[in-house]
């Protein structure tokens, strides 16, 4: 699914109304069908309904919205806010389809001063005040409008974006004056400052309603943004030749784990391992042999020469992939040899944890990093490798920036991961739960991802399959243990039912 900026979608909008074709004020009527069903879905008509409709288009939308609930017997009272004395086409046609609507619901158009109405518990809010145009923060008479709606304990329903809200960057935003929605109403796409943490706390429960905008101008329209789906993932699988062999299946190289780390290496190993690689070689210190031994009977053991820290690189000729980085720690000998190891690699490399640490540290050695390389960081790795971030949208294009940068490939880990490409593209992951915020859980990643390159993925593909699986299986493992209990090794044991699924 592609996400689109607010000026694409208004671009799409012409595109629908001219070669549909259909007059605006007819799309006006179908996203507003769209939004009065799914709100008659969740409340029934005894529920007290007041409208907050604004100048703009988002205001035409709660004002047909507020005239369709109206025929279905809902106690409706409509405010619209005409402070300028100007609104939209398409708003000012449905505010006289509001007007000689025969009905005794109560209308006030609000020009100067504002008597709010009571918004008890129990009370719908339609907010149709500020859609996807708004394009700075709210202030005066609007901001003091939704902070009263915010205090209030009535239930809010936006349409397409909570007020307040501005479709991508919201840095500078005042986020005091920004609707707290209890469901938001999207059309036709998500916003992509839907994806970012920080912006939840306004969005509440989120609902995509399809207002069949045009197929062709969707196709046609190229996005530097989208949303992974089922079918992208079925296209990427490779099958298993029924002849195939442990060589044929390639092998991976793992450098994790030092002394009292081990169980990083155990959690990367195994993954790689159920991420369908035929041999996996970890390199470890010494004192790691009998833990690994002993717990991954199937893994090759290649021990370094010192007894606790990762000190030498090795050589990777034999291997098809490599993943670098799980509980190595940052001593001044493992830095030294970390960066040995990326610069003699001849297979594609996966970097996360503490090598992203020492990168950090040792920031010219970035240069040093071969093409198509993997970083997989979360938000604190990377603000300590690019700089710290005022919020989620500037650390997002740290990280395109970074992909283009290096022309490779960084997985920015979260609820919405972020795969930014070497072409500037980002691919949000669409799998994972809140259960999956535990210690081992990127150390799992990072096998997956190693194995499935090992397997023969090129590395968008191993990115896009191997977050999505590495998520899908939290999810599998959240639905029969339950987020709280979840841990980095259950992931490991639903990765099976991951793959099964994928694959049906």
């Amino acid at each position: 699914m592609k996400i689109f900026t607010h000026s694409q979608i208004q671009e799409l909008d012409k595109y629908t109304i001219e070669h549909e074709p259909i007059k605006s004020i007819d799309l006006m009527e179908r996203s507003a069908h769209a939004i009065t069903q799914a709100i008659t879905e969740k409340w029934m008509n005894d529920v007290p309904v007041v409208v907050f409709a604004g100048p703009g288009n988002n205001g035409g939308d709660a004002l047909a919205v507020a005239r369709m609930l109206i025929d279905l017997n809902y106690k409706v009272q409509t405010y619209l806010f005409n402070i300028s004395g100007h609104l939209s086409a398409d708003c000012a046609e449905n505010k006289d389809r509001l007007i000689h609507k025969k009905s005794n619901a109560p209308f006030t158009e609000v020009t100067v001063e504002f008597d709010p109405p009571h918004l008890e518990k129990g009370t719908l809010v339609v907010d149709g005040i500020f859609g996807a145009g708004l394009n700075k923060p709210l202030a005066g008479g609007f901001a003091a409008l939704v902070k009263y709606i915010n205090a209030s304990a009535a239930m809010v329903v936006s349409i397409d974006v909570p007020s307040g809200l501005m479709t991508e960057d919201n840095a500078y935003n005042v986020r005091a004056n920004i609707i707290r929605a209890d469901l938001t109403l999207t059309l036709q796409q998500p916003k992509l400052s839907f994806l970012f943490a920080e912006n939840q706390q306004y969005i509440g429960e989120l609902r995509i309603l399809d207002i069949r905008l045009s197929k062709e101008g969707i196709d046609k329209t190229d996005a530097h943004f989208t949303c992974v789906e089922d079918s992208d993932i079925r296209q990427i699988l490779k099958p298993r030749n029924a002849f195939a062999h442990k060589g044929q299946m390639g092998h991976a190289l793992l450098v994790a784990g030092s002394y009292g780390m081990a169980g990083a290496a155990v959690l990367a190993t195994k993954a790689c391992m159920r991420a369908g690689a035929g041999k996996v070689t970890i390199h470890t210190p010494k004192r790691n042999a009998q833990i690994l031994q002993t717990t991954i009977p199937e893994a090759i053991l290649n021990l370094d020469r010192e007894e606790t820290v990762f000190s030498e690189a090795v050589p990777t000729e034999n291997y098809q992939a490599m993943g670098i980085g799980p509980g190595i720690g940052t001593s001044e000998q493992t830095m030294i040899a970390m960066i040995a190891q990326l610069r003699r690699a001849q297979c594609p490399a996966v970097v996360d944890a503490d090598a992203l640490n020492i990168l950090a540290s040792r920031h010219a050695w970035m240069q040093q990093l071969p093409k198509d390389i993997i970083l997989t960081p979360h938000p604190k790795e990377l603000d300590r490798m690019e700089g710290q971030c005022v919020d989620s949208y500037e650390r997002l294009n740290k990280a395109r920036q970074l992909a283009e940068k290096l022309q490779g490939y960084v997985i920015l880990k979260g609820h919405n991961t972020a795969i930014c490409m070497p072409d500037g593209h980002v691919v949000f992951n669409t799998t994972g739960n809140a259960g999956m915020a535990t210690a081992g859980s990127g150390d799992v990643l990072t096998g997956i991802l190693t194995g499935l390159l090992a397997r023969g993925y090129q590395q968008r593909e191993a990115c896009i399959l191997g977050v999505y699986l590495h998520g899908l299986a939290g999810d599998l493992a959240a639905r029969d243990l339950g987020e709280e209990s979840l841990i980095a090794s259950d992931i490991i044991d639903y990765l099976p039912k991951a793959f099964l699924m994928v694959k049906k």
